[in-house]
């Protein structure tokens, strides 16, 4: 599963980041690696940028960046699937 399809509150772990370059750096130095834990503190209206809790920062990365980051959930993530039904599919869906 990936980041932007977490709800606001949804607990994870990072599993691992598929973005190379400058942002996947970025984002490991600011504690994106694999086997950190971390919760979506809120989300952006209209699938705007997420309020990530990692590592003990509050980080605000794009929807995009969240895109890149694969995470286990933990808990329930059944409001990710319903948000879907109320804001349609993200442009990655369309693929």
């Amino acid at each position: 599963m990936l980041l932007s399809d977490a709800p606001g509150g949804a607990s994870f772990t990072v599993l691992r980041v598929m973005l190379g370059k400058e942002v996947g750096k970025r984002l490991a130095d600011m504690g994106f690696t694999a086997g950190a834990p971390g919760a979506v503190v809120r989300t952006g209206f209209f699938r705007g940028p997420l309020q990530v809790r990692i590592r003990g920062y509050d980080i605000l990365i794009r929807r995009f960046e969240a895109e890149g980051i694969e995470v286990e959930p933990v808990g329930d993530w059944s409001a990710a699937h319903d948000s879907r039904r109320w804001f349609g599919r993200s442009h990655r869906d369309l693929r």
